[in-house]
């Protein structure tokens, strides 16, 4: 898929989006992507949602055991015969690490960090089919793909919800702007926005979705790992400059020193966090479907696997920091160490997902970078791949 740029004019650029919209109001774009076609159909879409690896649900507002009757996957063929011909949906999860074509059109977005950006989630519904009036807690691009969809909005709705329900509907929603929006529309919706979607038609949406970790997840992530690393029960509170204290029953100033040193030993070294944080950023919510290459290859039979294929893909997410004498990159979880001098491969290997021999031959030159991509490789995180297959 080549890169779109869904903002084509002087005084509307990513810039402009940024400053005006993102995470402050919602934004449609009519045919932001006029000829964009689906990579999957409704029907490989349900064969997804059959796979027990895959997360997916379906959620059903009439005709069902009870209203907005929510199961989660994976399903069978006797689950879809036996939905009714309106007023549900199918939503599966991850689809840009299930579908590498459908990963390309993340790149579309690429004016937001890509460390930011979540997944895809794919939803079919027939005539009528919706998932109710909610919030989000993070921003969204919704996009058209087949049939019309009628979404209506409200600005800051009153929070309260519908009790005793799988999922979390709006107990009040009043629509304050609707609009039909047809194949190739896009709508950006910020965080706590209310949004209501029903189809008018057979139709696909894809979700762009977009990570907003709560302070309590990102506390609760790092500390686990800290505590890893501290979990030698030899290191434990000592005094052994103690003073005799004029009342026992007081906590002294130095004893509260002591436990502040080491409560502080968890947020104070910012290298930890740093690489705390490109390591769990950089590892996928879900399983990728790896191939590992078996028995490894070589970095000489790599290098020459790659040049007769001239396609490699990376696949899962790749970020890096650059720091003050190297470069920290991180591959799904795990961290590399390069060199100031080998950062422009960085740069290059997390911007994209696709490389040709001759975008990559002048770093391969470089033992530990040929290293580097061999190992991936051989570890199922790139792959060679058939453009035209």
């Amino acid at each position: 898929m080549e890169k779109t740029n869904l903002f084509d004019s002087q005084n509307e650029t990513p810039a402009w989006f940024l400053r005006q919209y993102w995470q402050k109001k919602p934004l449609i774009i009519r045919q932001a992507f006029p000829a964009y076609q689906s990579p999957l159909t409704p029907d490989e879409l349900a064969g997804l949602a059959c796979d027990e690896t895959v997360e997916s649900r379906l959620i059903i507002e009439k005709d069902a055991k009870t209203p907005w009757q929510v199961s989660h996957g994976p399903f069978t063929e006797d689950d879809f015969a036996q939905l009714p011909t309106s007023h549900w949906s199918l939503l599966v999860q991850g689809v840009d690490r299930l579908v590498p074509e459908a990963a390309d059109l993340l790149d579309a977005f690429q004016f937001i960090p890509n460390w930011r950006i979540d997944d895809l989630m794919v939803s079919f519904s027939p005539p009528q089919g919706s998932v109710g009036a909610h919030t989000d807690s993070y921003d969204v691009f919704l996009l058209q793909v087949e049939g019309r969809r009628r979404w209506s909005i409200q600005i800051d709705p009153d929070p309260e919800l519908v009790p005793d329900l799988d999922i979390k509907l709006l107990k009040q929603f009043t629509p304050q702007q609707s609009w039909v929006m047809e194949p190739g529309d896009l709508l950006y919706l910020p965080p706590g926005v209310a949004h209501h979607g029903v189809t008018l038609e057979n139709s696909l949406t894809f979700s762009i979705g977009f990570l907003a970790p709560s302070k309590s997840q990102l506390i609760d992530q790092y500390v686990e790992e800290r505590l890893f690393h501290l979990a030698d029960e030899a290191q434990r509170y000592s005094d052994p400059d103690l003073k005799l204290q004029e009342h026992a029953g007081e906590i002294s100033g130095d004893s509260l020193q002591k436990i502040q040193a080491i409560i502080r030993e968890l947020s104070e070294n910012e290298q930890h966090i740093n690489h705390w944080f490109g390591r769990y950023t950089s590892e996928s919510s879900d399983a990728l479907p790896l191939e590992e290459i078996t028995p490894p290859l070589s970095a000489t039979a790599w290098q020459q696997a790659f040049q007769a294929a001239d396609n490699l893909r990376r696949q899962g997410r790749a970020f890096f920091i650059a720091e003050d004498a190297a470069y920290r990159l991180f591959v799904e979880g795990q961290m590399f160490s390069l060199s100031v001098q080998q950062s422009e491969f960085a740069k290059l290997f997390t911007g994209q997902r696709d490389f040709h021999y001759a975008e990559l031959a002048g770093y391969l030159s470089d033992p530990e970078l040929l290293s580097l991509l061999t190992t991936l490789s051989n570890q199922g995180y790139c792959y060679f791949f058939d453009p035209l297959q």
